[in-house]
């Protein structure tokens, strides 16, 4: 007899967890995993492999961890996958690797990031083994940016017996995975255990390393790199442009999770950074990022958090389980709301304005386009606001890199493989594609570094 419903995975009480950065979920036991993986059906034609954008071979973990062969399920995960520790945390299996199970039909489909999350997490208490290598090559691959694209093109690479050297902005590598997402949902702990991984297989990162100032492509080139993939992400900020928006107490999502996140204000005054929220924050947005940005104020010591979105919750781009922690931990949800000014006294923020929206015909997301109610302004006082409406590539890369083609919203233009119109640079995620998920840009990592080896080495049969 099949379980209908997902083996529940523990976490820390909602009353509790506000008043500690420490992780919510606590994971499976080695007993809970092997009784959720025993609900997979080992489809013969694995629709859930469709759904990974870095071709996990889902059935076979899954029945290494029902069979108790927990090493065996971390091994084949790795073979595709160099990041299941962050993988198993933040991707969004549900739409996903799950949103195709067979099983999903009928009953709750198999909680496979929850599993991948098991086995990596079993790894790092038992041993992690660093994945082989192949004899040097001789040649050398440059990767701007330590994102999760840049990570996985590095290690995919690395892994053929190319030598790769990763260049960080930042004076930690990692990329979002560091600055964007906060330790109660990703602990830095996982995502520095995941690039020591690297740096045991060979891959060299050099930090506080601007590409574009510190040096360019073409100086890259010029140093004897024979190919350069490009994962600089989507860091820049987008801002509302609404009277009053530069007082202070105004942060963009980027500045304040970057503040708390990879600046460890949240461990102030044992790190230098300080972040001051008040009592009344408005978030605005209704993304993961706009999630963060509010359960992180909540922990910072605010008494009250509100989410100001133009739509309703069931328009929310964010996560199901993100949205449910959201509301657990007291956020307030402000659907159907606007922002159109900010009012400050002595410079800083106090005010901020908002109109009331209703929903009209569908614009080209899909989704029903918000139309304002003529009318039907409010104020609602606040000490914080943090903007969380979206981000975009910056222009430093592409406008000083001659030949590289730059598409829409400032992205970098790509074919199906990761190739940019400047022959030997390569580039992928959310510099490609604009902001996406952090596992869209690990897969678009793994074309780009299959296409750069592939390259490479018909060059040499050529020579």
């Amino acid at each position: 007899m099949i379980r209908p419903t997902q083996v529940p995975m523990r976490e820390r009480d909602p009353r509790a967890r506000t008043n500690t950065f420490d992780e919510v979920p606590f994971g499976y036991t080695s007993d809970e995993a092997r009784e959720e993986a025993a609900r997979c059906l080992q489809c013969r034609d694995a629709p859930c492999m469709n759904g990974c954008p870095v071709n996990i071979h889902i059935p076979k973990f899954i029945r290494e961890i029902r069979e108790g062969d927990f090493e065996a399920a971390i091994a084949t995960i790795k073979q595709t996958n160099n990041l299941p520790a962050v993988c198993g945390r933040v991707c969004p299996q549900e739409v996903q690797c799950q949103a195709p199970c067979t099983l999903g039909r009928r009953f709750e489909p198999v909680a496979i990031g929850r599993l991948e999350r098991f086995a990596a997490d079993w790894e790092s208490q038992h041993g992690v083994r660093v994945p082989e290598v192949a004899p040097p090559t001789g040649f050398r691959i440059a990767v701007v940016g330590s994102g999760p694209a840049g990570l996985t093109c590095a290690a995919d690479l690395q892994r053929e017996g190319h030598a790769v050297t990763v260049f960080e902005a930042l004076h930690e590598p990692g990329g979002v995975l560091m600055y964007g997402i906060p330790e109660f949902r990703l602990p830095k702990r996982i995502v520095q255990g995941e690039i020591a991984n690297l740096r045991k297989m060979g891959v060299a990162i050099e930090v506080n390393a601007v590409i574009g100032r510190t040096f360019t492509v073409d100086d890259l080139f010029t140093e004897g790199y024979e190919a350069v993939f490009i994962g600089t992400g989507a860091g820049l900020p987008q801002f509302l442009g609404i009277p009053g928006e530069n007082f202070v107490g105004i942060y963009s999502a980027n500045e304040f999770l970057t503040r708390v996140n990879l600046m460890r204000a949240y461990l102030f005054p044992d790190y230098d950074t300080p972040v001051k929220v008040g009592t009344t924050v408005a978030v605005v947005g209704g993304g993961n990022v706009a999630m963060d940005a509010a359960r992180t104020a909540l922990r910072l010591g605010a008494k009250r958090v509100m989410i100001l979105y133009r739509r309703t919750e069931a328009e929310m781009p964010a996560r199901v389980e993100e949205v449910h922690h959201a509301k657990e931990e007291g956020v307030e949800l402000h659907v159907l709301v606007n922002p159109v000014r900010f009012r400050g006294e002595g410079g800083r923020v106090v005010e901020v304005e908002c109109l009331r929206m209703e929903l009209g015909e569908p614009d080209g997301s899909g989704r029903r386009r918000p139309v304002p109610v003529p009318g039907s302004n409010f104020v609602l006082p606040v000490a914080t606001v943090i903007v969380a409406i979206g981000n975009q590539p910056h222009p430093l890369v592409p406008r000083t890199t001659p030949g590289l083609r730059v598409a829409g919203g400032g992205t970098i233009w790509t074919d199906e493989e990761g190739a940019t119109s400047r022959e030997g640079v390569f580039a992928g995620g959310d510099i490609a594609t604009g902001a996406a998920t952090v596992i869209s840009a690990m897969g678009a990592g793994k074309r780009s570094a299959a296409a750069i080896h592939r390259s490479l080495t018909r060059s040499r049969g050529r020579a």
